[in-house]
């Protein structure tokens, strides 16, 4: 399988850039950033996600590569905006039906966090705003067809290399195509990770996703290890990890998934 090189890729960057980077503080707090979903750095991960459907039949998947640009906006001395957008390009393969067997791109979801600069006196950051969902599927088997709108929130602690924290949101339709089901659902992610000095993160989280609709949960476990590194002048961390789904509606992805993520770090 090609995603036995990807892991052999990640084995050697680990190797070959861990003593060039080990004495660098600076590196180690933008490791420990990238572990905050609400850090005041720009960042443009690359994930990519493989999963089987195999309740359906034995070549039924689903591969997506997901660009998620984080642009931070500094409001005055007190507050940030922390916009993080995820544009899906995704790819049904092997599934019984032709109509939905299409690959493009799926709908858009955008998230703005109004956060303090600075944490609260227990070290908490936290983090609220609104979120979207932008109907910009390009075929009806990739998205939803609806434009929908609701409340995120974040909060996170970071001490002594780890990061534990809870990120939810909760997304309605607002507006869509009225032969397409109504979006009615809860998103549910908390997190916990150690940065070592050598700027390797590991990490283990869900994200689960509660349809009020069918009420119906989709429960993706994943645990990953990421890299930092430098090609260069830029800096880059390398993830890896797998998905386990714990649940999923019928007929949905099952077993084990896989995620391997790029992402492309601009410090200010």
């Amino acid at each position: 399988m090609p995603y036995r090189w990807i892991l052999f890729l990640v084995m050697i960057i680990s190797v070959l850039t861990t003593p060039a980077l080990a004495q660098d503080d600076q590196q180690l707090e933008l490791a420990k950033k990238l572990a905050n979903p609400i850090a005041s750095l720009i960042s443009v991960p690359l994930q990519y996600n493989y999963d089987k459907y195999s309740g359906l039949n034995d070549s039924a998947s689903v591969s997506s590569l997901n660009i998620q640009p984080v642009i931070p906006f500094s409001l005055g001395t007190e507050w940030n905006l922390i916009t993080r957008t995820i544009v899906p390009l995704v790819d049904k393969h092997g599934f019984p039906s032709k109509d939905v067997n299409k690959s493009g791109l799926g709908d858009i979801t955008a998230s703005q966090f109004f956060s303090p600069k600075s944490p609260t006196a227990g070290g908490w950051i936290w983090g609220v705003g609104p979120v979207e969902q932008l109907p910009t599927a390009t075929e009806n088997a990739l998205g939803s067809k609806q434009c929908g709108i609701g409340p995120t929130a974040v909060v996170l602690k970071q001490q002594a290399g780890w990061t534990v924290g809870f990120l939810g949101n909760h997304i309605w339709s607002v507006a869509g195509e009225k032969d397409r089901a109504y979006v009615n659902a809860t998103f549910l992610e908390p997190f916990v990770s150690y940065t070592t000095k050598t700027k390797t993160t590991i990490g283990v989280n869900t994200e689960s996703t509660y349809d009020w609709n069918s009420k119906e949960w989709s429960v993706p476990v994943h645990v990953q290890v990421s890299q930092l590194f430098k090609i260069g002048p830029q800096i880059l961390q390398l993830s890896v990890g797998g998905r386990y789904w714990a649940t999923s509606p019928d007929n949905g992805p099952e077993g084990w998934g896989l995620r391997v993520q790029l992402t492309f770090l601009f410090p200010q």
